[in-house]
């Protein structure tokens, strides 16, 4: 393996996360094509590797373990030099367990006392932004790295277009009419069960822009109104993009099976398949099943 100084190649780190990993056996799940870059309080901005040699692997998602428990849950960058094509009954290689270790203590986590190194901290130098119409080349791009079919990504089209004309003519779907935005406590915990409140009394956490404290309420998360969900795990603490900064999140949980398809905002959707942050103002506890 060639990794440069801090533990990367061209500014990908191969986090701690990611050695325990080493000699196991898993499905690619997708190219990166493009993924987007968002900021909380802010709209997402799409991006893309320069090199076409990025991939994710089916389920891997860093735990966090050696950056402070951070619960960003980022779906794990893959470059194919890590990773060897192999058949799905051949004999798993051996893995050298001292190699192993040495790797582990060589890996960098953080640039400072309180700045982390992680492939969340380096995303906007690893990628570069895209314009509109390379977003849209991409778009053909996902389909022919079988990402998705062509009728999956004309959907992905069209929920987008839908979304923006709709936005330009009639404002934000899920827009309230706060300045300050209210907060609610309910210490929910992983396990528990919760029921998504219906739409419009959500609406009154938000601000003409549809945020609840700088985290967005986007117009697919409606699909979930009325649903019942587990709370997959609590939402304390996550590295920001692009920053390394800890920011300290309050009563926020994850959804299990709620992922982001961010195709509403990114035209084409993205490749990252993030995890939506749920205020719990938005959810109503039930009784334990």
């Amino acid at each position: 393996m060639t990794l440069d100084d801090d533990g990367a190649i061209d500014h990908v780190p191969f986090m701690p996360e990611m050695v325990e990993l080493c000699g196991k056996r898993f499905r690619v799940s997708r190219r990166v094509v493009k993924s987007c870059y968002s900021a909380l309080g802010s709209w997402s901005t799409m991006r893309e590797f320069p090199d076409d040699d990025v991939v994710t692997l089916d389920g891997l998602r860093c735990d966090g373990a050696a950056h402070d428990g951070c619960q960003k849950a980022c779906m794990i960058f893959w470059r194919e030099t890590w990773l060897r094509k192999v058949e799905s009954a051949s004999v798993p290689s051996p893995v050298d367990a001292a190699s192993c270790a040495r790797l582990h203590a060589r890996l960098k986590t953080s640039t400072g006392p309180n700045t982390y190194f992680c492939q969340a901290s380096e995303f906007l130098k690893a990628t570069r932004g895209i314009d509109r119409r390379a977003q849209l080349r991409k778009s053909v791009t996902e389909v022919q790295a079988g990402n998705c079919n062509a009728l999956q990504m004309v959907r992905r089209l069209a929920i987008w277009f839908f979304w923006k004309v709709r936005r330009k003519l009639l404002g934000e779907f899920s827009k309230g009419r706060n300045g300050a935005t209210p907060t609610e406590s309910l210490n929910l915990q992983p396990g528990e069960w919760v029921e998504v409140k219906p739409l419009e009394d959500i609406r009154a956490t938000l601000n003409e822009e549809g945020f609840n404290r700088g985290m967005y309420f986007s117009p697919d998360l409606r699909l979930f109104c009325g649903g019942r969900y587990r709370v997959g795990g609590r939402l304390d603490k996550i590295i920001l993009d692009g920053s390394g900064k800890m920011r300290q999140l309050r009563n926020t949980v994850q959804l299990e099976g709620s992922l982001c398809g961010c195709a509403n905002i990114c035209l084409g959707g993205c490749s990252r398949s993030e995890v939506v942050y749920w205020r719990e103002i938005w959810l109503r506890r039930l009784q334990a099943k």
